[in-house]
C-alpha cells in the first residue's frame, strides 16, 4: 500500500447570528479547520484536521500550502501505515534518517507552531487510514478502550452574571454532568469573573462539575487572586489561568492555588508538556491533536501525564474529526478522564459528518466505527472550502 495524493481544504463556515459568541476572541463568526485528505494507490481515503488557531475562527491558507508543498511530496510513494516514520520525516525533514539513526530529534526550524498543526492533520489522517487498512477503528488498533465511558463536558459559559445560569442550565436539560465556562479578560476585572462564577455556581448547584477557561488572559497576581477567592466555588479546575508561555507564572500560580490547573491547548509536541510538568505547573493536560502533533504525539503527551499522575482532557474544540481522535485518545489512556464538548455555533462538529453525540448519564461512550469514525459530507465540504 503507497500514498497516492494527500491534498487540504481550508473550510471556512460562518455562523448565524444566533450561533455567535463573544471572548476575548473578539466575536467569533465563523468556523474553520483543514481538512486533510489522504488518498492510497487502492483507493483508500484517511481523514485528519489541522487547525489554523486555537480558537474556532482561522486563516487556514498558510496551513494547505506547507501540507501541498511541504508535507506532500515526503509522503507520497510511501507506507501510510508507517506512520512513526512519516512524523519523523516531517518533523526533522533532511535530517530524518540521522535522527532515527541516533533515536533523538533533529527537528526543522519550524518545530513550533503552524509547521506542526500542518504535520497534525497528516498525522491523524494516517491513523485514519491504518485502522481502516485493518478494518478496525483506530481505538481498536490503540489496544482498545481503558474505560467503558468517559465524562463529557459542556465547553461555553459567556454570558454575564445575570444570563449565565439561565445558559449553563441548556446544557445540564442535554444532560451534561460537567461544565466549562469563560472568565478572564473579557470581563474586564477579576470582580466580574468572581460574580459570574459565582452566579454559575449558584444556578447549577452542587452537584454539576464547573470548571473555566480564562484563555490565558490573566497576569499572575490576577490568576492567584482568582484561584485564591474561587476555591470555596468547587472548581474541577481553572484553564490557562495566566499565558502558557509564562511557565515559571503558572507553577507560581499552581503552588498557590487551591483549586487544579489545566492547559495545553496552546501548547505544541510533548516537548512542551515535558516543559510544563518539569516545572510542575499543571494537574490537566489539554493536548489538542490538531494542533499538538496529531495522535501520534498525543500518545506521548497522554504517557506524560499517566507517568506524573496527572489528569489528561484533550482540547476538542474543532470539527468531528478532532473530536473523534480526542474521544479516542481520552478512552485509550488510563489518564484520560474528561472529553470537551463544543456548544455555541460548531458545524464542523455537528453538520460535516454524522457521529454519536448521545450522552449517557452525562457520559460519552467510546466511539465506533472504522479509523476516527468520521466520513465527511462531500456536498457539505464543497460549498463550505475557499477557493
Amino acid at each position: 500500500m503507497k500514498i497516492r495524493s494527500v491534498d487540504a481544504a481550508w473550510m471556512h463556515c460562518p455562523l448565524e447570528a444566533t450561533k455567535q459568541h463573544v471572548s476575548d476572541f473578539g466575536r467569533i463568526a465563523a468556523f474553520d479547520a483543514v481538512l486533510v485528505t489522504i488518498t492510497t494507490d487502492d483507493g483508500l481515503v484517511g481523514y485528519g484536521e489541522a487547525k489554523p488557531a486555537v480558537g474556532s475562527a482561522g486563516n487556514g491558507r498558510a496551513l494547505v500550502a506547507i501540507i501541498e508543498h511541504e508535507l506532500r511530496p515526503l509522503l507520497v510513494g510511501q507506507d501510510p501505515r508507517h506512520i512513526g516514520r512519516a512524523w519523523s520525516r516531517m518533523y526533522n525533514g533532511t535530517r530524518s534518517a540521522l535522527a532515527e539513526r541516533s533515536g533523538r530529534a533533529m527537528p526543522v526550524l519550524g518545530r513550533r507552531g503552524i509547521h506542526i498543526a500542518a504535520m497534525s492533520g497528516v498525522d491523524l489522517a494516517l491513523w485514519d487510514l491504518a485502522a481502516k487498512a485493518r478494518g478496525c477503528s483506530v481505538l481498536e488498533l490503540l489496544g482498545g478502550p481503558c474505560r467503558d465511558r468517559v465524562l463529557a463536558y459542556a465547553s461555553g459559559g459567556w454570558a454575564d452574571a445575570a444570563s449565565i445560569g439561565a445558559e449553563l442550565g441548556r446544557y445540564t436539560q442535554h444532560g451534561f454532568r460537567a461544565i466549562k465556562m469563560r472568565i478572564g479578560a473579557m470581563d474586564g476585572h477579576i470582580d466580574t469573573s468572581l460574580a459570574r462564577v459565582a452566579a454559575a455556581r449558584a444556578a447549577i448547584g452542587p452537584n454539576v462539575e464547573l470548571m473555566v477557561d480564562a484563555h490565558g488572559t490573566m497576569n499572575v497576581a490576577e490568576a492567584k487572586r482568582f484561584c485564591a477567592s474561587a476555591g470555596a466555588l468547587g472548581l474541577r479546575f481553572v484553564e490557562e489561568p495566566v499565558a502558557s508561555d509564562d511557565r515559571q507564572g503558572l507553577a507560581e500560580v499552581r503552588r498557590a492555588s487551591p483549586v487544579p490547573i489545566a492547559a495545553g491547548e496552546s501548547d505544541f509536541t510533548a516537548f512542551d508538556f515535558a516543559e510544563l510538568l518539569e516545572r510542575r505547573a499543571i494537574d490537566v493536560l489539554q493536548p489538542d491533536l490538531a494542533i499538538a502533533g496529531g495522535l501520534s504525539e498525543g500518545l506521548r503527551i497522554a504517557a506524560l501525564a499517566y507517568a506524573h499522575r496527572l489528569e489528561l482532557a484533550p482540547h476538542c474544540w474543532g470539527s468531528a474529526i478532532t473530536f473523534q481522535a480526542g474521544r479516542t485518545l481520552a478512552c485509550a489512556s488510563p489518564a484520560g478522564t474528561l472529553v470537551e464538548v463544543p456548544m455555541g455555533g460548531a458545524p464542523l462538529l455537528r453538520e460535516m459528518a454524522h457521529i454519536d453525540l448521545s450522552l449517557h448519564d452525562g457520559m460519552l461512550l467510546p466511539p465506533t466505527g472504522l479509523g476516527f469514525g468520521v466520513t465527511p459530507d462531500p456536498d457539505f465540504v464543497r460549498r463550505w472550502t475557499m477557493s
